[in-house]
């Protein structure tokens, strides 16, 4: 079969061609938002195999496999990893038209130089040969992100996370930035009954701080807060079904709280999205006061099955796009805080595809003098970062606000292979434009395109996040 990797892939005119290889490839990557392990980093340990490092937390991979019926003992149970691997690469020639067929193979030849449609005659020679590069200094944590150009990366930390790893890394002179951002879902969920519980133990050690009442509790969130800004960090990233609205209950959330805290559940659940907008609003006052970036990724039904989730626990490959109601909650959210000026820049994620245009809108609304995009549609992501996705996502943002002004894309990844999706993303962004030039809608002016790509791909990314 003929390998199709090539190095016009994606690319079918010379206009396209041009504004890829001269503009775009090379630039550095800022993956701004991730969820690589800080702490591989920080030891830069080799992976055992290529199944360490490829298939262990790729839920993509997982729901494919389990399309095709594979049992689970061979995704994400105990066979081994040689096993585990010839499984997925039996897999990948049913995954024709899926993302996963284009990431498997860019993947394969960039980092590991490996030109062949992966199949189950194959398996093996490839599980050997990258088993001898992953040995490899080059093939380190550390060494991939060198070989990518990788100049930042933002790992996704919780509020009682020691940041050990990040200040090794900081003071091991490592030429890639690896900064913690702020994810503080956990002290939302106030219906979680004993896991919430648990949490709120483990904030009150991180932070010194006996946490009583919801005071404590923003007392107790706002140390970490500031021991994360002293430790670099200048995001912070959000995972919500949508933004929360105000309640208007006369039943005080402080009392609800502390009659959690005490082991009564009864109207935790009824009070969780006023007491998240309490929390919440709270916490983007401070993002705002010391110049952080909020991200906000929004629309994802977690946890579907919950068979499966007693038997592998969460984020194994059982959540879904969520069809919430998105616009009016946003719009109170943002306009609360921009009431009183304390509106942070902004990075908004969707991920129901019918919900684009909804986004693209909204950012709009809430832009502010002196900051180029303040407010920002963020790339497709998760079910979307892939070909139709991303490029409805950036057509969405062309049409309806300023393409010109993204912040472009980021790996939202626990691999260290992930980085191809960045070079996905300029090919794909490369077309679009080269498309409209070619069509007539765009001026041929190679240089002014060239530069507008540039500023997509990196420049507006290192501005945005002041790097």
């Amino acid at each position: 079969m003929a390998y199709f990797i090539h190095d016009n892939f994606l690319l079918p005119s010379d206009t396209a061609q041009v504004l890829y290889h001269d503009y775009a490839k090379d630039l550095p990557i800022i993956d701004y938002h991730s969820h690589l392990p800080p702490d591989a980093v920080a030891t830069d340990a080799n992976f055992r195999n290529i199944t360490h490092i490829w298939l262990a937390g790729d839920h993509y991979k997982w729901r494919a496999q389990r399309v095709l019926g594979i049992p689970e003992a061979y995704i994400t149970g105990q066979a081994d990893d040689r096993e585990k691997f010839r499984k997925w690469a039996e897999a990948v020639p049913y995954t024709l038209r899926n993302p996963l067929y284009h990431w498997t193979h860019m993947e394969l030849k960039n980092p590991f130089g490996i030109e062949e449609l992966l199949g189950p005659e194959n398996a093996d020679a490839i599980f050997d040969q990258t088993l001898v590069q992953l040995q490899t200094s080059a093939f380190s944590p550390k060494g991939l992100l060198r070989h990518f150009r990788v100049e930042m990366v933002g790992t996704t930390d919780d509020p009682t996370d020691s940041l050990t790893h990040h200040r090794t890394i900081a003071e091991s002179g490592f030429d890639t930035k690896v900064l913690p951002s702020f994810r503080p879902d956990k002290a939302f969920q106030l219906s979680k009954g004993d896991l919430y519980r648990q949490y709120i133990q483990q904030l009150e050690v991180s932070s010194g701080i006996a946490i009583v009442d919801l005071d404590t509790l923003l007392d107790a969130l706002s140390n970490r807060f500031y021991y994360f800004h002293r430790h670099g960090c200048r995001i912070a990233d959000h995972g919500l079904n949508h933004l929360p609205r105000a309640g208007t209950s006369p039943v005080s959330l402080d009392e609800v709280f502390k009659q959690v805290l005490n082991g009564n559940d009864r109207l935790a659940a009824e009070y969780e999205e006023s007491f998240t907008y309490v929390v919440l609003t709270e916490l983007c006052k401070l993002y705002h006061d010391k110049n952080w970036v909020q991200q906000f990724h929004l629309g994802p039904l977690r946890n579907t099955n919950t068979r499966k989730l007693s038997q592998l626990g969460p984020d194994t490959g059982y959540d879904s796009i969520g069809d919430f109601q998105q616009a009016e909650a946003m719009q109170q959210f943002f306009n609360a805080l921009d009431i009183e000026n304390r509106l942070a820049k902004t990075v908004i994620y969707n991920l129901n595809p019918a919900d684009n245009a909804v986004f693209a809108a909204m950012t709009g609304n809430f832009q502010d003098e002196g900051i180029k995009g303040k407010v920002q549609f963020g790339s497709g992501w998760w079910f979307l970062d892939q070909l139709d996705g991303m490029t409805q996502q950036m057509n969405t943002l062309s049409n309806i606000g300023l393409i010109s002004c993204f912040v472009g894309m980021l790996t939202d990844s626990r691999s260290f292979l992930s980085y191809s999706r960045h070079e996905y993303f300029r090919r794909l962004l490369c077309n679009l434009f080269a498309e409209d030039i070619e069509k007539g809608l765009l001026p041929m002016d190679i240089g002014w395109t060239g530069k507008i790509i540039q500023d997509i791909c990196y420049y507006n990314a290192k501005t945005y996040f002041e790097l």
